[in-house]
Order: C-alpha cells, then structure tokens, then sequence
C-alpha cells in the first residue's frame, strides 16, 4: 500500500490516467456488452478511451501549472 502512495505522490498525472482509465473502460465495456464488436473494433475503442482518458487528465493538469 506504501508503494501506492508513494507512486501516487511522485507521479499524480499518470496515477489519475490510470484511475480514470480504468474506470472509463470498465463503463464501456460494460456499455457495449450487447454490441457486437468484432476483436479489433473492442481494441480500437479500448485505445480511444484510454487515449481520451489521458486526455482528460491533461486538460485538467492546466490548471495546477497556473497556481
């Protein structure tokens, strides 16, 4: 558990992008279950919303430069 913490207090940004990611594709794979998506269509969209999680996190890391 210190390890967490510690990779936490050293790296928030990339700690946030991987909370957030996860939590994002638990949501669409949860969302998408019924589709239909073929492998490469579920790792496209696996791709997309990790990408848009970091996204996210970076936008929201602006706003700690500027303090």
């Amino acid at each position: 558990m210190n390890a967490l913490r510690q990779f936490y207090q050293e790296h928030p940004n990339l700690s946030a992008w991987v909370i957030l990611s996860l939590g994002m594709l638990v949501i669409v794979a949860w969302s998408a279950r019924n589709v239909g998506f073929r492998i490469g269509q579920w790792l496209a969209l696996g791709i997309a919303t990790i990408l848009l999680a970091g996204l996210c996190v970076w936008i929201i890391s602006w706003e700690e430069d500027e303090e």
